[in-house]
């Protein structure tokens, strides 16, 4: 098999780019464009569950209590399958092993659902916007279950875990950070912006956390086993999430 097939990309590039690396970049786009159906219908469904919520008049604390309950719950599956990811692929080591599904996990959870949420909350001016650091407001409950997850992805190294499950949990934790910064209605002309706000927050963070994150990681070896199977297009089966 030449280096060219391995590496997900030609040897020799006009832009210079190392063939490693332009693989690893095509494999990211290849994931977006892949999940991208996915995290749509999440979004039209989030909408659907903030106007009820808005229109029912449903108490801040509630949204509260379903964003402490959500995220946490998202950080914990997103350990799993990051570190089972990493080590079913190659990865090798507890220190890397930790880093890697710690940061894959808390770290873009966080981006998920509370920093880009965040970002919509103010550029939309709602009364209430603040960012919700979960690692940080609880972290006697986030990074336990992040260690957890690691633990139990290395010991059970399966990652198919259902994407739409996966979607949604992360959808609607960004939906009620978003509901948290409302001051209790919201202006209709809003409702595009908090969509894409909505998608974006899912999109990026969720479909990376999982497969492309932690596979930047991986030894080069295991890299080009990666790409040679993409080649082929024959992915292996534990890359592939269950899609419902």
């Amino acid at each position: 098999m030449s280096d060219a097939r391995a590496t997900l990309g030609p040897p020799d590039q006009p832009d210079g780019m190392p063939a490693t690396l332009r693989g690893r970049f095509r494999m990211t786009l290849a994931e977006l464009r892949r999940h991208a159906p996915f995290t749509l219908l999440g979004t039209v469904t989030g909408i659907i569950l903030m106007l009820v919520l808005v229109m029912a008049a449903v108490p801040r604390s509630i949204s509260e209590s379903a964003f402490w309950t959500l995220h946490p719950l998202h950080v914990l599956l997103s350990a799993i399958v990051t570190a089972a990811m990493y080590r079913l692929h190659g990865g090798r080591g507890w220190w890397q092993i930790l880093l890697v599904g710690y940061f894959g996990s808390v770290g873009l959870t966080t981006v998920s659902d509370s920093l880009i949420p965040f970002a919509g909350e103010w550029l939309l001016d709602l009364p209430r916007r603040g960012v919700h650091l979960g690692f940080v407001e609880k972290w006697w409950l986030v990074n336990p279950l992040a260690l957890a997850g690691i633990a139990i992805g290395v010991a059970w190294p399966h990652t198919r875990v259902s994407h739409s499950a996966h979607v949604l949990l992360s959808t609607w934790a960004s939906l009620f950070h978003l509901i948290m910064a409302l001051g209790g209605s919201l202006a209709w002309t809003l409702l595009p912006l908090v969509a894409v706000f909505l998608f974006l927050a899912v999109w990026v963070p969720c479909c990376t956390s999982d497969i492309v994150f932690p596979l930047l990681f991986l030894p080069r070896r295991s890299i080009r086993d990666v790409g040679a199977a993409r080649a082929r297009h024959e992915m292996p089966e534990s890359m592939q999430p269950e899609h419902k």
